[in-house]
């Protein structure tokens, strides 16, 4: 399974941005995907994570009620809206996906949120 990010770009703080992540390949053996991001000199930490049929989803303290996590199995992708964005969302956003056949990762899109 491979998986494109798109969306990332500059923002100024209170904005929204809306990240995308395509997936393509064994796509059948997709179960949960995620968002994590990773910012300049900091661990890679989870942001929000969706299960295989959408019915579940979960964020991180630092994101709810402003970032939602949404799919669409029929298109292969999921989403990342993100409200409210403040500066310490500054990050590389990362798509992730689990299944049958292990997990992938994305390449990547830089978030900047200016004060």
């Amino acid at each position: 399974v491979q998986l494109v990010e798109s969306g990332g770009g500059l923002v100024q703080a209170g904005g929204s941005l809306r990240l995308s992540c395509a997936a393509s390949g064994s796509t059948f053996s997709i179960s949960a995907m995620g968002w994590y991001r990773q910012a300049p000199g900091k661990q890679r930490e989870l942001v929000a994570i969706i299960t295989s049929g959408g019915g579940s989803t979960n964020y991180a303290d630092s994101v709810k009620g402003r970032f939602t996590i949404s799919r669409d199995n029929a298109k292969n992708t999921m989403t990342l809206q993100m409200n409210s964005l403040k500066p310490e969302d500054t990050a590389v956003y990362y798509c992730k996906a689990w299944g049958t056949y292990g997990g992938s990762w994305g390449q990547g899109t830089q978030v900047t949120v200016s004060s």
